[in-house]
């Protein structure tokens, strides 16, 4: 049996879930979100909790199993809590900023990058002074907040992939919490 697909799903009390047949529809303070059930795949509501069963002991049941599971769990907290990234854009002119439906990005290109943020997306970027062997530059932090977490994390995902942050000053988009190891060059060989 699944480990993790095994389980219950706790649930607070202003989560509210409806089944209809194979559809699940979490619905809480910050929102609604649906999904489709796998083929095999049942649900048991208890007061307090929801259990994932499978029908068989095949390896495709036993591999939707768990995430059937981890889905729903994500649904849950999403519609309860919400989930957010933020992301740091470090270098010399960079900067990011949203106007309206969009986020601009200056990111050294000869061109300012304009991506759409997706609906149900809600999306800041804050310019924020920070010094560095003397000398200061800004740094911009974009932060993305979202019930759903696929959305969140694809859409944090593009922003990142549009500048990377290289490896030897340091510059580009990264995760707040993401370390970058500085390498030394032509020069620190020497």
């Amino acid at each position: 049996m699944s480990r993790i697909g095994k389980a219950p799903i706790k649930l607070s009390s202003d989560v509210n879930i409806k089944i209809d047949d194979n559809t699940i529809t979490v619905k809480g303070k910050l929102g609604e979100l649906s999904y489709t059930l796998m083929p095999g795949i049942s649900l048991e509501l208890n007061e307090n909790a929801l259990n994932v069963k499978r029908a068989d002991d095949t390896k495709n049941q036993r591999a939707v199993h768990g995430l059937s599971r981890a889905l729903i769990q994500n649904m849950v907290i999403g519609v309860s809590e919400g989930y957010k990234k933020t992301l740091h854009v470090i270098g010399t002119g960079y900067s990011a900023e949203v106007l309206g439906p969009w986020l601009k990005l200056s990111l050294g290109y000869s061109h300012d990058i304009l991506m759409r943020i997706p609906e149900g997306l809600k999306v800041e970027a804050n310019a924020v002074p920070r010094s560095k062997g003397g000398r200061s530059d800004f740094t911009a932090i974009i932060n993305i907040e979202g019930i759903s977490k696929q959305m969140v994390g694809q859409f944090a995902a593009e922003v990142r992939g549009c500048r990377p942050p290289e490896n030897y000053k340091g510059k580009g988009v990264r995760y707040f919490d993401e370390h970058v190891t500085i390498k030394a060059g032509k020069a620190g060989s020497k």
